[in-house]
């Protein structure tokens, strides 16, 4: 619910449990009120108190009232060069040369349903579920116009933030940075986390409190990255899972981004997130607009917890477009580790004979089907099958896995070239190389220049004969490498500071056409990984490979961290050979596949080389996985351990809306001989109801397994797991 005070200015977003408040002030200065737990309302700006303070000049309309600076206020779109010397939220260079952006109000808005950004990703919401309220500030001067967009999610306690800046003037201006977010807290009192790592290690939490001066995480590769997430979290410093206020701030993009906190001299805390302003500056024509990706916010009063299932209700929601919805995904079986690139027919229709029978239902075929793609040097850019490994083509090969009950599916890396290719020696230029420089290679290839449309439309249209293949239901997006010499040969010098963007622009408008022509079509994301797993493509792509790192004990960690803000549907998580491929350590199989079943389901491995007794456990896995779906895939998520801590076990629960079914998952690390009993304290179950735990006779009132919890057999062996599946009476 929005409310408008239009004659105090004062502009209200209610969601179902939180408040967030702006008011214009009599300088027309947007100021920052509140965003916390749900309040009654009323003009909040009582709560900014003035002083006079050195060094913090005043503003020309304040004449001599040296209490009013831009420099202490806390305000919601902060812009630059004008006496605030915090993070700014605008950068912008006007004809003249000068760099001052002084943003005043000038009015006001509410419209039914959700804004959409044209381009790029945003959460959708239908007119009864959303409203929009549009702010509108403007420089007097230059005549820039910047339009906050804000989208509320009532009943998901989500707020998504656009900003739009439009120029009036009659001069180019050279935007040097455009935030989607500013956020600002007159409390030092706070965390920040972040979720970083590296490739095969992704998203792991990173906990500090907010210092003074500036603190913060951002990707210049081109892509969201291994190292940091454009997620983060704003928290009180004695907040936990269950307890504590939270925020939760997410940023809709796929390439460079920076996400900074500042704590001022005064102890306010300002948190701006958007693109990356190094390598950035857009030439803005008059007339022109230009629009930043969305952020999205939600605030938990009550811990860490509760502030990750508000993001997983509503990307579940309002964000994945899945081709899927409302009917079970199917289990695959992806050939990389089974095959690499040394297959053929005969060895592809094996693998798939070996894993139909254990209950697979989706035949992946990964790298190494096109041009004359034998190793990772060469065939990128190709996109012809290679007949020699299959005869006729997919066809034939699609045919025969379909005839043994399989869906099937097909690996692609669009972005990507290798120089030893057809495509690279017609088109060098098409390469984001500048003319006359050595390149720098990643994985032996090179990257397309995806901001020019005619790159686009050739790799459509040489991958639109592979999508219309008869019985594809399934593919796998990759992208292999970060982005180095970025320069595009179609652009003028002063506009190379474009190419970023218009690259990320390039890969969201290849994928929308993909949806639009094969709307069938499920597309799973993957960069090396975990390397571009956000909002942005989780709006084209409703699960991403989690990581690379299949090592059951790894994953641990890495679905942890992704848990904060992404939803284990999200997560694509298969089960491998042993020893793991990336770190050499053996796991059961039943460990193995408890984690990979917290995800997307799947396995990449020979199941033929399985023994008898291993078979029957894939085909327990598979089934049970069929039977606990929605539970696992829909249900709420409750992490009841911290793997980072290295405690005698990790442990999860996916826990039905109205709490009463849930299966709670345990692995444990090492063990230690005389080691205590344990006691695993559930969360989110009925207290008043009473439940069997693995189909047993005994009833456990759902308070006790809460409050003094569920008693934890002896394990005997470092990493085993367990399964309890708990149904209310």
């Amino acid at each position: 619910m929005i409310v408008l005070d239009q004659e105090n200015k004062v502009f209200t977003l209610h969601t179902q449990n939180t408040t967030y408040q702006m008011k214009a002030d009599s300088h027309r200065v947007l100021l920052h009120t509140y965003y916390g737990p749900r309040i009654g309302g009323g003009d909040l700006s009582r709560l900014i108190r003035y002083a006079d303070r050195g060094f913090s000049p005043n503003p020309a309309e304040a004449g001599d009232d040296r209490t009013y600076s831009l420099d202490v206020l806390p305000q919601e779109y902060s812009g630059g060069g004008g006496g605030d010397f915090r993070l700014s939220a605008i950068q912008a260079e006007l004809a003249d040369g000068s760099q001052v952006v002084d943003l005043r109000f000038t009015g006001a808005e509410v419209r039914r349903g959700k804004y959409a950004l044209k381009g790029l990703p945003a959460f959708f919401a239908g007119e009864e579920e959303a409203e929009t309220l549009a702010v509108f500030l403007e420089d007097a001067v230059s005549h820039l116009r910047v339009e906050l967009l804000y989208g509320v999610l009532e009943g998901c306690d989500l707020i998504a933030r656009a900003v739009r800046v439009v120029n009036l003037g009659a001069e180019p201006v050279r935007l040097r940075q455009v935030a989607s977010l500013c956020l600002d807290f007159q409390y030092a009192g706070l965390d920040l986390v972040t979720f970083d790592g590296r490739h095969a290690m992704e998203r792991c939490p990173t906990r500090a409190p907010v210092r003074p001066g500036v603190q913060g995480v951002g990707s210049v590769r081109g892509a969201s990255s291994h190292q940091h997430n454009p997620f983060v979290v704003l928290c009180e410093q004695d907040a936990g899972e269950d307890h504590g206020l939270c925020y939760g701030a997410m940023l809709l993009y796929s390439g460079n981004f920076k996400a900074e906190v500042e704590r001022s001299q005064f102890d306010g805390v300002r948190l701006v997130m958007g693109i990356h302003p190094q390598h950035f500056c857009w030439t803005l024509e008059p007339g022109a607009s230009f629009t930043a990706p969305e952020a999205a916010l939600v605030c938990s009063p009550d811990g860490l917890g509760q502030m990750s299932r508000r993001f997983h209700r509503a990307i579940r929601a309002h964000l994945l477009r899945d081709p899927l919805e409302g009917r079970r995904k199917p289990v695959l079986i992806n050939s990389w580790e089974a095959a690499y690139f040394g297959f053929d027919s005969e060895k592809l229709v094996r693998l798939a004979k070996e894993a139909a029978a254990l209950g697979v239902e989706l035949f992946v075929l990964d790298d190494g089907w096109f041009g004359e793609r034998n190793d990772d040097r060469r065939g990128l850019g190709d996109w012809w099958v290679n007949e020699e490994k299959l005869p006729g083509g997919l066809e034939p090969l699609v045919e025969r896995i379909r005839a043994l009950g399989m869906e099937f599916g097909i690996w692609v890396e669009p972005e990507m070239v290798n120089e030893d290719s057809r495509l690279y020696r017609e088109h060098p230029d098409w390469a984001l190389v500048p003319a006359g420089r050595m390149p720098t290679r990643g994985r032996s290839q090179l990257v397309l220049d995806f901001s020019r449309a005619e790159v686009r439309d050739h790799i459509y249209e040489a991958l639109r004969p592979v999508l219309s293949c008869p019985g594809l239901s399934y593919v796998k997006w990759d992208m292999n490498r970060s982005l180095t010499e970025v320069w595009s040969a179609a652009l003028p010098p002063e506009r190379q500071g474009e190419v970023y963007h218009r690259f990320v622009l390039g890969v969201y408008d290849l994928l929308e056409r993909v949806r639009r022509d094969f709307p069938h079509l499920l597309v799973e994301g993957c960069c090396g990984g975990g390397g571009r797993f956000d909002g942005g493509m989780l709006y084209h792509t409703p699960q991403i490979w989690c990581s690379d790192n299949t090592d059951a004990v790894d994953r641990l960690r890495i679905q942890y961290g992704t848990s904060f803000c992404y939803p284990p549907c999200t997560m694509g998580a298969h089960v491998s050979k042993v020893p793991n491929e990336q770190t050499g350590r053996t796991v059961s199989l039943d460990t193995r596949g408890i984690v990979a079943m917290s995800g997307a389901f799947g396995y990449e491995m020979d199941l033929g080389e399985l023994d008898g007794e291993e078979k029957e456990q894939v085909k327990e896995q598979t089934a049970f996985y069929m039977e606990h779906f929605e539970l696992i895939q829909q249900g709420d998520h409750y992490r009841l351990s911290d793997p980072f801590q290295d405690g005698p076990y990790t442990a999860w629960a996916h826990v039905s809306p109205d709490g009463r079914e849930a299966l709670v998952c345990v692995v444990t690390g090492c063990v230690h001989a005389a080691a205590p009993f344990r006691a695993l304290r559930l969360k989110g179950l009925d207290p008043r109801a009473s439940y069997r735990v693995n189909g047993g006779e005994e009833r456990w009132p759902g308070d006790v397994l809460m409050a003094a919890g569920y008693p934890l057999p002896m394990s005997m062996g470092d990493y085993r797991s367990m399964r309890l599946y708990l149904e209310a009476e």
